[in-house]
Parts: C-alpha cells; structure tokens; sequence
C-alpha cells in the first residue's frame, strides 16, 4: 500500500475520500462521499470556500503548501500533487502524517485489503499475519468501492485471509459486484474454511460476479503442503476447499510460490494437479517475493531460478499435458531458458516493481516483471543479467 508523505488537519478519524480537479466536482459530487480537491492558488480556494458556505461539507482543500490554505478553518491536506491523482481512492488521518492510497485510477493493478489475519503461517509469507482485530478493514474496503469512480477491468481482494471474514466477506462481495458490475475479480486465499460445505454454500451460492480464486498448493503429498504452509491438515482442507469452489462452478488459479522444498517436488505436484484437479483455470508458478517471512527463512527461500531450468521446463510440459493452461508469474527474463519466456507475465504490481542497473538497455525490459521494490542484489542468489537481443524458443 502507497503512503504519501503529507501534513493533515481536522480528520480526527480515518477518512476515504476521492481526489477531484476542482473543476470537475460539479460533474463527479455526491452527498455520501467525500472528496479532496487540488488548490493551486488562493483563486482556488475562494471558490472551494464559497461551495462551503453553500452548505458542501464532504470536499476538502489539497495544497502543496500550507500558506495557500490560511484562509480555510476546516479539513485541509498538505502534500506532493507529484504523488497523488485525479480518480485515486485516499484514507487519511491526522495521527498517520501521511495518506495511503487505496486505489490508484492509473495502475493495471487494483487490490483491496481485507485482513491482516490468517489461519496458515507460510515459509514466504510476504505479509505476516498478526492477530489483532482489523474489522475496520471491512467498512473501509466498502468505501473504496463506493469511492471508486470507474468500472476497473480487474479488482484483486486479498489479506491475510480473506474467508475469515465470514459473513462479512459476502457483504464485501456484494457491494463491489453492485458498484462494479463490469469489472473481473480476484480473491487471494487459501481455500481451507471453504472445506466446510456450510460455509462454502452461505458464500458461493448465487455468486454473480466472475471470480477468480486463487488458491495455493506447494505439495503432492500433505506433509510438504503442510509443512509450507506451517498448519497440519492444511493440505486436505485446500483441496476440500478448491472441490467446494468446482461444485459451484467457481474458477481457480492454483498458485505455487518457488521455493527450495517446492521445487524439490515440482515436477510431482504438476503430475498431482493434471492427475486431480484438470478442472483449474490456470497453474501459477511464482517468484518468491523477498520480504516478510522470506527474510526469516532464506535457507528455503533464497533460490537461483537458473539451477532449476529442468526441472521448470518439464514440470511445464507435464500442466500442457494434460491440458493445464500455466503461467510465470514474478521471475525477471534473464532468470528463464528461452522456452519458458513465453509463459511470463508482468505481474509485479507497479508500485513495487523495479528494474536494477543490470536492466539498462535490455532488450527484453519492455516484456519483463522486473524485481521486487526491495530485491537485494548483495543478497539475493539470483542475479539479473542484461539481455541484447529477445530470444524467445
């Protein structure tokens, strides 16, 4: 999540307002929403003030500095308009000297943040759990979609783990799919409390909108599942779940996070996959994202992509055996043999992608994910290399 560094006033509470051009509130103002508007000058703001007299109390001033706010007694923020867009999603409060971007207008990825809690503990765990109460989280995310001006192509729901909200995630859906019947979405989780068919029919029964679930699977077997994932019973309760998901014809995109005792087995768990679950969307093998937990367990975390080439070449050619459509998903090009360069995807989101100094003048840059905003080359075994000339089998 982006925080933009800013000086605020008067939010004595967390706030979710839309940024707007002045200009354009007339067109975009609504009495159940709030907006914050960019204040160039104090022309500006004698027209903001006179909409506040006016009885339009849900727009506040932006400025890039506090001067140019003197005259206004109510809410104001003060920050970088290099940072923050026409469209975008904002909280803010005046505790946090900053505001977070909830949703940026102009990214190719959109994600809502549900929880912070979950019910495995992974190896990699990019985001470690904590187990504080975040509900807020919840009424939060429906201001977003309310806040959200557009029908996005896509929008990713993720945590934690987002089925822990129970009946609350169904209010979540609703309201998303209501506000945005156009858009495609993608739901982060582990699949485990789907394996109550209770929960799973309360949930899925009726479902509407086109969902995609993306659902995580890192063994043949349920001791190297479990072991991943740091739950026992994890692995049964996944492809209960991911069965329940089937039953009311839910898509899923089974996602497998590359790390050394998932590698170990890769080629076992694409055999399992095409075997036992031919009914998936889609396989995705992804690049470990080095923070979080990953930085606690670089023994199994920390791998050369290059020094398993075989054993991703054939687990790939197992999944289009039998039919299984896959993806690469977080790996930069230079780390893959020409045959698998195909199957990537730019899917580093792009507030946390970066391209290193290696990457200059690399022909393949216009196609690559790149690496993770806090990639370590000094510490990280892969190394990137430039590429001169696209070779693609």
């Amino acid at each position: 999540m982006r925080k933009i560094t800013a000086l605020t006033s008067g939010f004595n509470q967390r706030v979710v307002a839309r940024i707007c051009h002045l200009e354009n509130i007339q067109n975009e103002w609504r009495s159940d929403l709030n907006f914050i508007v960019k204040i160039e000058d104090s022309k500006s703001l004698e027209l903001l003030l006179k909409l506040s007299e006016a009885g339009v109390n849900n727009v506040w001033p932006m400025a890039r500095a506090k001067e140019i706010l003197s005259s206004w007694a109510w809410e104001w923020v003060v920050t970088d308009f290099d940072f923050v867009f026409d469209g975008d999603v904002v909280a803010t409060h005046d505790g946090m000297n900053h505001v977070h971007v909830l949703y940026r207008e102009a990214d190719s990825h959109h994600t809502v943040f549900l929880t912070n809690r979950c019910n495995s503990n992974c190896l990699m765990c990019s985001q470690p759990p904590t187990r504080h109460d975040d509900s807020w989280l919840i009424d939060e995310a429906i201001e977003v979609s309310r806040h959200i001006r557009d029908n996005p192509k896509n929008i990713g729901f993720t945590g934690g783990e987002p089925l822990l909200l129970s009946d609350d995630l169904k209010i979540v859906f609703d309201t998303f799919f209501q506000d945005h019947p156009m858009t495609e979405f993608d739901i982060l989780s582990n699949g485990r409390l789907l394996s109550d068919s209770t929960h799973a029919k309360n949930l899925l029964r009726d479902l509407k909108a086109n969902v995609t679930w993306m659902i995580p699977l890192y063994g043949h077997v349920e001791y190297l599942h479990d072991f991943v994932v740091q739950r026992y019973g994890a692995f049964d309760e996944t492809l209960l779940g991911m069965l329940e998901l089937h039953s009311y014809q839910q898509l899923i995109q089974v996602r497998t996070v590359l790390i050394e005792p998932v590698l170990e087995n890769l080629t076992e768990l694409c055999e399992f996959i095409g075997r036992n679950l031919p009914f998936v969307r889609e396989v995705a093998l992804m690049g470990c994202e080095p923070i979080g937990f990953a930085l606690a367990n670089r023994d199994v975390c920390n791998t050369d992509l290059r020094k398993w080439h075989s054993s991703l070449q054939e687990s790939v050619r197992i999944l289009e055996r039998y039919r299984v459509p896959v993806v690469l998903m977080n790996m930069p090009l230079c780390v893959l043999p020409n045959s698998l360069k195909k199957y990537a995807q730019k899917s580093i989101s792009d507030w946390k992608q970066k391209f290193l100094p290696e990457c200059d003048g690399c022909a393949e840059q216009p196609d690559c994910s790149g690496v993770f905003e806090w990639f370590d080359p000094s510490k990280e075994l892969t190394k990137l290399e430039k590429i001169e000339v696209v070779q693609y089998a």
